[in-house]
C-alpha cells in the first residue's frame, strides 16, 4: 500500500504541473498556480485506489461513478457534485471527497477547505434526514485530503483572538497539525465515517509521503469503506423503507 500511495502522490504531481504548463502555454487568465487548481483531476490515482478497494468488496464498477453523474440532492442548495459516489441497488452506498492544498497561500484555503467539508456532510446528512436519499441506510460519508508538505506548511501559525479565547489544541500548530486535527475531529463528531490525511513533497519522481496518524491513514479509510460496502451487500432490500 505505501508504495501504491507514493506513486498516486507522483501522479497527482505530474499532473498537477501538466495542467500549469499547458494553462499556461495557452495564455488563459487563470494560468500558472490557478490553473494547476481549476484543472481538476490531480487526485485520480488516489481515486482509483479507492475504486478498487471497492470492487475488492464486491462492488460491481457499475455501481461507481467517478466522472459523471455525481449529484446528490442537499437540503440547504439542490444539489451538491462529489467526488466519487457508490449507488448499490438504488440505495447510497458512498460518497466520498478527494482533495488538496499546495502552497504558497495556506491561510485562506484552510478555511476554504474546512467550511466547504464540514458544510457539504452538514447538508448532505440533513437531506438524509429529510428522505432526499431514498434510504434508511446510513451511507458511508468519507473524506481523503492530501496536503503538500513544505516549509510553509510546518511552520507554526499565530492565532488572532480579539475577544476569546481559541481552543489551545491550535495555538502554535502548523497548517499540516491544523488539518491533522481537522480530519480527526471531522470523524470525531461523526459528521464523516472515516477521513485520511496526508502530507507529500513535491517530487514528481520520488516524493516523500508522510501519514501522522493511523487512523487517517489511507490504509484504515479504505479498510473501512471497504467494511461498509461488504455490509451493505447483507441488506434485504425488499425491506428497505422508510418507519
Amino acid at each position: 500500500m505505501k508504495k501504491e500511495i507514493k506513486k498516486a502522490a507522483a501522479s497527482f504531481w505530474k499532473i498537477r504541473r501538466q495542467q500549469q504548463e499547458r494553462q499556461r502555454d495557452s495564455g488563459r487568465e487563470d494560468a500558472g498556480l490557478r490553473g494547476a487548481v481549476t484543472g481538476g483531476a490531480q487526485m485520480d490515482a488516489f481515486a482509483h485506489l479507492v475504486c478498487n478497494a471497492i470492487i475488492e468488496s464486491g462492488i460491481q464498477n457499475n455501481c461507481i461513478y467517478q466522472k459523471t453523474a455525481l449529484q446528490l440532492p442537499g437540503y440547504y442548495r439542490p444539489e451538491k457534485k462529489w467526488d466519487l459516489l457508490v449507488i448499490y441497488k438504488g440505495i447510497l452506498g458512498a460518497a466520498i471527497e478527494l482533495k488538496s492544498q499546495v502552497g504558497p497561500s495556506f491561510g485562506n484555503n484552510f478555511n476554504n477547505r474546512t467550511e466547504e467539508a464540514i458544510g457539504s456532510a452538514t447538508d448532505l446528512w440533513t437531506a438524509f434526514r429529510e428522505n432526499r436519499l431514498g434510504s434508511i441506510v446510513r451511507p458511508f460519508l468519507g473524506y481523503v485530503f492530501l496536503l503538500e508538505d513544505c516549509p510553509r506548511s510546518n511552520m507554526p501559525v499565530d492565532v488572532v483572538e480579539p475577544h476569546f479565547k481559541v481552543d489551545p489544541i491550535f495555538k502554535g500548530a502548523s497548517y499540516a497539525q491544523r488539518y491533522e486535527i481537522f480530519c480527526r475531529r471531522l470523524v470525531l463528531e461523526r459528521l464523516y465515517d472515516a477521513s485520511c490525511f496526508m502530507t507529500s513533497t513535491s517530487d514528481i519522481n520520488n516524493p516523500e509521503v508522510h501519514e501522522p496518524r493511523s487512523e487517517l491513514s489511507f490504509k484504515y479509510f479504505l479498510d473501512s469503506l471497504k467494511g461498509h460496502m461488504k455490509s451493505i451487500q447483507l441488506l434485504n432490500f425488499d425491506n428497505n423503507s422508510r418507519l
